[in-house]
């Protein structure tokens, strides 16, 4: 697909060609594809100017595909539906602002925007969105490689891969991709999954069944345990706790609803204490806890 700075380029050049069939005593006429011309060139002046927003494409083979001529209606607008609540979920969750329930927060700023489509076989290209007047902070480019990361991970990878990468996205992201996959199971089609540099195709749709299946609530299984101990390690920083109890020493991340973890490093090290933590269990990896409240006194 032709995009816009090639569009102009494309107008350039022929305006030149026009202008130099056009005689000198045919002045109007020249005037006139002359200031076409300088609107053109300042049009594709403030065209290089401007950042290029980046660009995801998403590709599908199998069922409702015919080679890269077409792809189904029906198939193609709940997929790009799927695709786009998944993104949207992934990048409120890397904000630390997603909840259990209720709306996606930001769903409308986060939209993706179509902006053709993409061959291999046929697909779809979007624009990710500019991320407001505060774009660090809107995780947009990250949340593309992490679901890209968690793709691959759930075809290719250990349980305790796909357990790191739930745990950074939020379990709720997660399940949002698990139903994007969801609707390509039920079409017996799968996808690709190119951003930047980066590429990740399944191999086929038994691949991408297995990846469903392991992104699936049966596999991913979430708790709130309490444990007795002690604080011995905090990083607030990183945002990371050491908690010893009388099985063991339990490592984990502090969530975003403790807005200070110093607070932990202050009045909580080294005593007694009753704490919940959040657990994520994939598979048969390794828990991963997160502490989202102070705790209590023993």
């Amino acid at each position: 697909m032709i995009n816009r700075d090639e569009f102009l380029i494309s107008e350039i050049r022929q305006l030149e060609r026009m202008l130099e069939d056009i005689p000198a005593s045919a002045a109007i006429q020249r005037i006139s594809i002359e200031n076409r011309l300088n609107r053109v060139r300042a049009a594709l002046k403030r065209e290089l100017a401007s950042p290029v927003p980046p660009r995801v494409k998403l590709t599908f083979r199998g069922r409702p595909t015919i080679g890269s001529h077409g792809i189904a209606a029906d198939f193609g607008g709940k997929a790009t539906i799927a695709f786009a609540d998944a993104f949207a979920a992934v990048v409120a969750g890397l904000n630390d602002n997603l909840q259990l329930m209720g709306p996606i927060p930001n769903r409308e700023k986060n939209q993706l925007l179509i902006t053709g489509t993409a061959v291999g076989s046929f697909g779809f290209e979007f624009e990710l969105p500019a991320g407001g007047l505060f774009p660090e902070q809107e995780n947009t480019e990250e949340a593309l490689r992490k679901m890209q990361s968690l793709l691959e991970a759930s075809a290719t990878g250990s349980d305790d891969d796909v357990a790191e990468l739930v745990d950074a996205i939020h379990p709720r992201a997660v399940k949002k991709i698990s139903e994007f996959l969801s609707v390509l199971s039920q079409y017996q089609a799968w996808c690709g999954l190119e951003f930047k540099d980066r590429i990740f195709r399944y191999d086929g749709f038994d691949q991408l069944t297995r990846s469903a299946s392991r992104l699936g609530e049966e596999n991913i299984q979430e708790a709130a345990e309490s444990y007795a101990g002690e604080f011995v390690g905090i990083l607030p920083n990183s945002r990371t706790f050491e908690f010893q109890t009388a099985d063991g020493l339990i490592k984990g991340r502090i969530g975003a609803s403790i807005e200070d973890p110093g607070v932990i490093l202050r009045d909580w090290l080294k005593r007694s204490v009753h704490i919940t933590l959040a657990v994520v269990h994939v598979g048969q990896g390794r828990p991963r806890f997160t502490l989202n409240d102070l705790p209590d006194h023993r």
